[in-house]
């Protein structure tokens, strides 16, 4: 019995399936990401959330525990802001009221050994930001004025750097 589907053919097919499926599993459901998420201190210690819009808009932003595992992944905290976000510079407490934020999960106690990350969202999934992550010792190196975020490289590398605010307005979207 002889195949009516050439080779060729035949291998065309199998390598487009395998391409389709590759592409299927490396894209992800996330809303693609239009701003930069960060943190820093205010004057007497408490904990500030950062984010810098690039250019759409951000609804609000979640602190929860990093994992690997997503079982493990635990809302800390959450927080809408009363209008959207657009292009610039936004900053809040996390800890207690702001003005223009509302808390839609309070915060819980940060505990040490513990990895936090924090997020800005679109209520509809249009938009996101990038993540910071950080500890509580990460947090108690900052001082006012200055921001902790994740920096993305070219090559697409992440490491969390701590610059001025002023640097982090001004190169924040560079790479986002």
């Amino acid at each position: 019995m002889q195949s009516t589907v050439s080779r060729p053919v035949f291998r065309r097919f199998v390598g487009a399936l395998a391409v389709g499926v590759a592409l299927a599993a490396t894209s992800g459901c996330t809303a693609p990401v239009d701003a930069v998420a960060g943190i820093s201190v205010t004057a007497d210690g408490h904990l500030l959330g950062v984010m810098m819009v690039c250019g759409h808009q951000i609804d609000g932003a979640t602190l929860y525990v990093d994992s690997t595992d997503v079982d493990n992944e635990v809302t800390v905290g959450s927080w809408a802001s009363d209008r959207p976000l657009t292009a610039g510079l936004a900053t809040w407490t996390l800890d207690s009221p702001s003005a223009g934020w509302t808390a839609t999960s309070s915060l819980k106690p940060l505990t040490a050994k513990t990895t936090y990350a924090l997020y800005g969202w679109t209520k509809d999934n249009s938009w996101s930001s990038s993540g910071v992550s950080f500890t509580l010792t990460d947090r108690d190196r900052l001082t006012p004025g200055t921001v902790r975020y994740d920096d993305v490289a070219g090559n697409g590398d992440e490491s969390a750097i701590t610059v001025p605010v002023a640097e982090f307005k001004a190169g924040a979207c560079e790479n986002s």
